[in-house]
């Protein structure tokens, strides 16, 4: 029996690697409006390289992080819209280092598609570019990887990954945290990025109900909870240029149950005044249109809130006129007392 020849070629196996090439192209742009000092090279290498500025530093510390915007890009296939999820996906990972002290320096994305549609990478890519310019750091690199018969043709998961530096003694550890110190509330824009398994459950969302409008949102329900999450990173480092701030928590999954105690030490309580914080329209709704109980919202969203901060109390009305200047919602919203470590909400 003779047998059968084959013959092949990556695009026929679903990978189109001009595709590739012009999405580099493509998103050129958006990098270069990312170049910050440091910036060594261009894109196409096979790292980004960055200078480090360890002259303007006594003893530097590097702090990473990493992280990607979850469910909520089944919003952005929904939609259509690409152009703010990749703002998420900067948010997530500078937020969390800034909560430690550290500048953020350079960022790099990773994109997984069932099909590279070049212009849509060069959405994505432009959000995550944003991101950068409003956190300061520089987008030094990326991956664009297609997984054809992996995922579906007009799907794509997105992480990104970030180094910031931070001087030693500087390094926001919660160790000076102390009984009788002011909690202080930044508001967030929305929902940011998190607890969208349980949102596309409550709503079931599909084309049709993200298109409903609601008079207490004043926009369609697709339109609220596509919002990109703030980014806090140069109101935090004016902030701490000034102020010594004792301890911050980024409000994301897990909401405040989880996050708050992770800023915390053994022996000290955070005590939060619900109505003091920033809840928004769109809380209440996920709630009611759920049945969902308030623990539960509060053990999964931002509410409203999107950082906590710890500072001496004496300094507190100072830190809440930094941030405002520095064009943040913030007020006192609570205290730090004795007690087991966690979290009260009252």
């Amino acid at each position: 029996m003779m047998e059968k020849s084959f013959s092949a070629s990556y695009a026929a196996a679903g990978v189109d690697v001009t595709a590739g090439y012009e999405s580099v192209e493509l998103i050129k742009s958006h990098v270069k409006r990312t170049n910050i000092p440091g910036v060594i090279g261009g894109i196409g290498g096979f790292g980004g390289m960055f200078e480090l500025p360890f002259s303007d530093y006594k003893n530097p510390v590097l702090v990473s992080g990493t992280d990607g915007v979850g469910t909520k890009i089944k919003l952005a296939f929904l939609m259509d819209k690409h152009d703010t999820v990749g703002i998420d996906c900067v948010a997530m990972c500078v937020n969390d280092i800034a909560c430690a002290g550290a500048k953020p320096l350079f960022f790099l994305d990773y994109i997984a598609c069932g099909k590279n549609y070049p212009e849509k990478i060069a959405q994505i890519v432009a959000g995550v570019a944003e991101g950068c310019v409003q956190s300061g750091c520089a987008l030094v690199g990326g991956e664009t990887a297609e997984h054809p018969g992996m995922m579906p043709e007009h799907e794509y998961d997105l992480a990104g990954f970030t180094v910031g530096i931070a001087e030693k003694d500087k390094i926001v550890s919660g160790d000076n945290l102390n009984a009788g110190n002011a909690l202080i509330g930044v508001a967030s824009s929305g929902i940011h990025s998190n607890g969208f398994s349980l949102i596309r459950k409550v709503f079931d969302i599909n084309e049709t109900t993200i298109a409903k409008h609601y008079d207490e949102l004043g926009k369609t329900l697709g339109e609220e909870l596509i919002i990109p999450t703030r980014i806090y990173v140069k109101a935090l480092l004016s902030l701490m240029d000034k102020i010594e701030v004792n301890a911050i928590s980024h409000i994301t999954g897990g909401g405040f149950y989880e996050n708050v105690p992770r800023m915390l030490k053994d022996g000290y309580t955070a005590v939060i005044e619900k109505d003091k914080c920033f809840r928004k329209p769109i809380f209440d709704l996920i709630a009611k249109t759920g049945n969902i109980p308030e623990r539960d919202m509060y053990n999964t969203f931002n509410m409203g809130t999107g950082l906590v901060m710890a500072v001496d109390a004496q300094k507190a009305d100072e830190a809440i006129a930094i941030l405002q200047a520095a064009g943040e919602q913030a007020a006192i919203i609570g205290e730090i007392k004795s007690g087991e470590k966690g979290v009260e909400l009252v």
